[in-house]
């Protein structure tokens, strides 16, 4: 059948266009989301490290772009819902989500699935050093920073001060730590909480203008029944000189920051992740963002995943057992 050469025309350019725009679109690749957290936080850190590092960037399949959040419990509504594909959330509340048994919230958060334990995020209270506060006990009335709402410093704050009995006993100010070291320095209050990895550059820069303290956390989780209760946290201990003026070891508590995926992403993407970042150079890369990720390693890398309460994703668990780590 012969063509009208204006319809040759038309089909030349239909083909050529089409030849010029699918390579650009395969090289585009599926867009992952990674849930971070609050600025000042370090879940945020993890997610900007793992979307600029090179490997990870250079990518044909897929392009990680990194997302701020409140934090742990936004993380992992959010991924299980699949409007994040990856984030950051804290063990304890992946566990209780999966039964559904956070907070307010009886829903049941299924389709979350660990890839890899990050690091140890220990409870930290700031005070200043002559506020005479040695408990939360001592907190009654006071104003106290709790971390965002939605994140899980907020939650974790509501769960160990619920716990004992403070919660409704606080002026409480729902903000992020930046915010939250900003306020305690303006004396607009009295102390503030965090639940991240240390050194925290808030608590740096509360430090700077403050003669901080932090309160031995561990002493009323232990009087309190707290890790019987909730044995997912443990104890970790923050060292003397993490912060200017701190200069003695201080017992808190810790639940493990997890690297987690949404069941539906494929294997192969959460594969090929792992194997970028638990590389030599992609270790390295991790540490040079923040001395957090120092615990980072391939023997540590499922080692705070309690695998009964929380499952691997496929990908993950492909990975950990070609690396010998599972059987």
């Amino acid at each position: 059948m012969k063509m009208h050469p204006r319809m040759l025309l038309t089909a030349g350019i239909a083909l050529l266009i089409g030849t010029l725009t699918v390579p650009s679109v395969g090289l585009a690749g599926k867009r992952v989301v990674f849930g971070g957290g609050p600025a000042g936080g370090t879940f945020q850190i993890v997610a900007n490290a793992i979307q600029t590092y090179g490997p990870v960037k250079k990518s044909r399949d897929y392009r990680v772009k990194a997302q701020s959040s409140a934090g742990s419990v936004e993380n992992l509504r959010k991924v299980n819902a699949g409007r994040m594909q990856l984030g950051v959330v804290f063990s304890g509340h992946i566990h209780l989500g999966r039964e559904g048994k956070l907070k307010h919230d009886d829903r049941k958060y299924d389709k979350v699935l660990a890839v890899a334990h990050l690091y140890g995020s220990p409870a930290q209270l700031i005070v200043r050093k002559d506020s005479g506060i040695t408990s939360v006990k001592d907190l009654q009335d006071k104003k106290v920073g709790v971390g965002n709402a939605g994140s899980g410093a907020f939650a974790n704050c509501e769960l160990f001060f619920t716990h004992l009995g403070l919660w409704d006993k606080i002026e409480r100010n729902a903000m992020g730590y930046n915010d939250a070291a900003s306020a305690f320095g303006n004396n607009q209050l009295d102390v503030f909480w965090l639940f991240t990895g240390f050194p925290s550059g808030a608590v740096m820069t509360a430090a700077q203008t403050n003669d901080i303290d932090l309160v031995d956390l561990h002493k009323d989780a232990v009087e309190s029944g707290f890790y019987e209760k909730y044995p997912y946290f443990t104890r970790i201990e923050i060292p003397a000189g993490t912060y200017k003026g701190v200069d003695k070891d201080v017992p808190s508590f810790q639940d493990s920051a997890l690297w987690v995926a949404n069941a539906e992403v494929p294997d192969d993407i959460v594969y090929d992740l792992l194997s970028k970042l638990y590389t030599e150079k992609g270790l390295k890369y991790m540490r040079d963002q923040k001395t957090t990720f120092e615990e980072m390693s391939l023997k540590t890398g499922i080692g705070g995943i309690n695998r009964n309460l929380t499952p691997l994703h496929p990908g993950a668990e492909r990975f950990w057992k070609e690396k010998g780590l599972l059987p």
